[in-house]
């Protein structure tokens, strides 16, 4: 069963990258996104087999979850990458500071002021995406489109290392415009990173020019 988990592993891991990769050649670019395993709500016996084929960088949703599993990995594999890729609680922003390398979900002024605090009280600056309801979806976190350069300028001020955005497409329309609309207003705001593509469309967002793919359940099967 072990190896046949490792197997499984090496084999879906190898078929993203070579679907990231095809895109990319399609697309004329030379380099291809960086891959975030998103590893909710599946467990440490789960994640080892990705670890051990080679992948290095993941995303969790909540800090609570995280905190419960990944200190035990990190120490049996240093090198991990932890990216926070869910909603953010402001009140949680000292433990995602601490926990994270990366936060995809910067999307409110009280969320900029509460990470900036924990900056400062921890001396540890990761790198941050600004989250964007890209679809204007009421259900969805993510600032709105026309708030986009008032919340980058709080956050440079305040001393985020913002370094893109990130967006989620509606579930049920074809993403490609979304994609094209987050690239576009990253280019406006000088912004060089792009968050975009989960395991229904990472090939799409990286025709569009995605940096960073978040991918679950291509890597790890069904939750």
């Amino acid at each position: 069963m072990i190896a046949d988990s490792a197997t499984g592993a090496q084999q879906r891991l190898a078929t993203v990258q070579a679907g990231l990769y095809r895109a990319c050649r399609d697309a004329g670019r030379l380099d291809a996104p960086l891959l975030v395993a998103v590893s909710k709500t599946f467990d440490a016996v789960d994640i080892r087999p990705l670890i051990a084929a080679g992948q290095r960088h993941f995303g969790e949703n909540r800090v609570q979850e995280a905190q419960a599993k990944w200190p035990e990995l990190q120490a049996e594999t240093p090198g991990i990458t932890l990216h926070l890729v869910g909603q953010l609680q402001s009140n949680k922003a000292a433990e995602a500071i601490a926990m994270f390398d990366v936060i995809h979900s910067v999307d409110r002024p009280s969320l900029v002021t509460a990470l900036a605090k924990a900056q400062i009280a921890l001396s540890k600056h990761p790198a941050c995406y600004l989250q964007v309801n890209i679809g204007g979806e009421a259900q969805k976190g993510g600032s709105a489109i026309a708030d986009l350069p008032a919340l980058l300028a709080q956050a440079r001020d305040a001393g985020l290392n913002i370094i893109g955005l990130m967006c989620v497409p509606p579930a049920t329309v074809e993403p490609a415009p979304y994609f094209a609309l987050l690239a576009e207003h990253a280019k406006r705001l000088g912004l060089p990173g792009l968050s975009m593509g989960m395991s229904s469309d990472y090939e799409t967002a990286a025709l569009l020019g995605s940096t960073v793919a978040r991918v679950g359940s291509a890597l790890f099967g069904s939750r």
